[in-house]
């Protein structure tokens, strides 16, 4: 069916920047709300960012002003542009997708998520 497939993730320096992306692929009819969400070790997963297909953007308050999230419907395609990066961004981020079949079913659907680790 519908599966979401991440990269950008790596190793960075603090203050350094990231660009991570997620592409849509599979039977999709529409894709609606997307977002991006964090997992550090030990915890549970937590929201980065989210948009709608309208391109409205809500961030969390730990990385305001220093993330930036953005789609390309045309692609379905999803990206998370990541600046001034610090150590406490250090968690596996996932991408996660709203998705609407054209049966009218809704539902969600999870990438593998991608390891960022920032560190000096």
């Amino acid at each position: 069916q519908v599966q979401l497939v991440e990269s950008g993730g790596g190793l960075v320096q603090p203050g350094g920047s990231l660009r991570l992306s997620c592409v849509a692929s599979g039977s999709i009819f529409s894709i609606n709300g997307m977002g991006w969400y964090l997992q550090a070790p030990g915890k549970q997963r937590e929201l980065v960012a989210t948009i709608t297909s309208g391109g409205n953007t809500n961030y969390a308050d730990s990385v305001k002003g220093r993330f930036t999230i953005s789609r390309d419907n045309a692609k379905n395609t999803m990206y998370l542009q990541m600046n001034s990066l610090k150590p406490e961004d250090t968690a596996v981020y996932y991408c996660r997708a709203y998705v609407s079949s054209r049966s009218g079913d809704v539902y969600t659907v999870w990438g593998q998520g991608t390891q960022v680790t920032v560190s000096s």
